[in-house]
């Protein structure tokens, strides 16, 4: 009984931390997303530098708001919480793999990024 209880408690602890970093994470790809809609010139140079096509940078933006979506919802429907998660961690999997692809020595955002992904998708698997 004692164990059970502890269980309990640690997975709302998992649970807590899960939605405290996945709303946080969420806010940052809520703002990564309206920079690309508003064409921000750091994010219109980044595009540019990594050669992705500026006229579709809101394809980037849906992406990153469709995460944010789905990391918030997914904390009430376990299953599009983990879905969500994947796809940020394949999006900027995918951000870091363009830096290096065209050797940028300035990949470190897009790196922090795809680490908090991780983290998120990570908490969110085992907040179950």
């Amino acid at each position: 009984m004692v164990t059970h209880h502890r269980d309990t408690r640690t997975g709302a602890l998992m649970f807590v931390t899960a939605a405290v970093v996945s709303a946080l994470f969420a806010a940052m790809l809520l703002a990564s997303g309206a920079g690309k809609l508003a064409r921000q010139q750091r994010q219109v140079e980044i595009m540019k530098h990594v050669g992705f096509p500026v006229g579709r940078m809101w394809l980037l933006a849906l992406a990153e708001i469709a995460g944010a979506a789905g990391l918030i919802v997914g904390l009430f429907w376990w299953p599009l919480g983990v879905a969500a998660g994947i796809g940020v961690v394949l999006y900027f999997l995918g951000a870091v793999g363009s830096h290096l692809r065209v050797r940028d020595p300035f990949f470190n955002p897009a790196l922090l990024m795809f680490a908090v992904a991780v983290v998120v998708l990570v908490l969110r698997l085992l907040s179950r």
